[in-house]
């Protein structure tokens, strides 16, 4: 494959010489070394036809994640910070080092077909005011994930929850048609770098979570539409990097929904949510803190979310 594209006058996958790409991909890592390979290796078929550089942060990562890029994909830029600084802020670190027009935000514990990117930059160089596009992202069992949405309030989010992501699995393996949506994942985000721009890049007050819905959601506000495009498919594994860290992680996740309702929704919504969270806070979350390291995490998460003294 590396004859083929310096045969082809290419240099690191679909990056032609001298050329600046078109395309950017970047990944943020932490201790995901068992997806990387997978991943890395089918961007180095899923690229061969674009012009593209590949960026992937390391979150100081201790699995040897670092060490397989270096030694089995040195076509891949490895930009490695000295702490886990979190997504949002690693993404953003990506996108200044990057220099695509267009900048594909990519998990680790995907796999991309050798069609979908090509197919992605296509449909959003096709439509001028679209900001960002997202697939169909599946389970490697072929079940479907709900990777799209409308507004996130306190009452759409359990009619989603309940009602639409029920239906919506139901009817995407038979839908291939573009949509307008109000945001889609950050697991496989393909968005235009000058909308990326004009809205500010990430917000970094997100460490983990909500942060590719609040990017989407600045976009719109700017007047740029966001596309959900059913008709590609990308495997995606899902929480593999946050799977061995349950509790911290949703703990994470309701820090970042909380911030997400102060700034997106009205005082009533986000009244409503810490109201559910301050009970769910109690003695649930204490039940599922079996060690006092973990009964500790609640607490000190507990305050992080909702300060020393919130009375709503």
């Amino acid at each position: 494959m590396a004859g083929d594209r310096a045969r082809a006058g290419l240099s690191s996958p679909g990056t032609k010489i001298d050329m600046k790409p078109e395309l950017t991909i970047v990944l943020v890592n932490f201790n995901d070394k068992a997806h990387l390979e997978d991943c890395l290796s089918s961007l180095e078929e899923g690229t061969s036809k674009l012009a593209a550089e590949v960026i992937l942060v390391d979150n100081h990562s201790q699995d040897g994640s670092p060490e397989l890029v270096r030694t089995s994909f040195p076509w891949v830029k490895l930009i490695q910070n000295m702490e886990n600084l979190g997504y949002a802020r690693a993404n953003n670190i990506g996108i200044k080092a990057s220099s695509g027009e267009f900048i594909l935000f990519l998990n680790t514990d995907t796999v991309v077909p050798p069609e979908a990117l090509p197919a992605l930059v296509a449909e959003l160089r096709a439509r001028t005011r679209v900001g960002a596009v997202g697939p169909a992202l599946v389970h490697e069992s072929g079940r479907y994930q709900v990777s799209f949405g409308g507004r996130r309030n306190f009452f759409s989010e359990i009619g989603q929850k309940y009602f639409l992501n029920p239906y919506y699995k139901s009817v995407l393996g038979r839908s291939s048609k573009p949509r307008d949506v109000w945001w889609v994942s950050g697991a496989c985000l393909l968005a235009r770098r000058t909308a990326v721009e004009e809205v500010g890049f990430f917000d970094e007050n997100y460490f983990l979570y909500f942060e590719d819905i609040d990017l989407c959601l600045r976009m719109r506000a700017k007047g740029w539409k966001v596309i959900f495009y059913p008709g590609i498919r990308i495997t995606h594994a899902g929480a593999a990097t946050t799977s061995t860290l349950k509790l911290q992680t949703r703990l994470e996740y309701r820090r970042s929904q909380v911030y997400f309702y102060s700034k997106h929704n009205s005082r009533m919504s986000a009244i409503l949510l810490k109201i559910f969270l301050k009970l769910n806070f109690g003695l649930a979350a204490l039940l599922k803190a079996r060690t006092p390291e973990e009964k500790e995490l609640v607490r000190s998460q507990k305050a992080r979310i909702f300060g020393n003294g919130d009375n709503l």
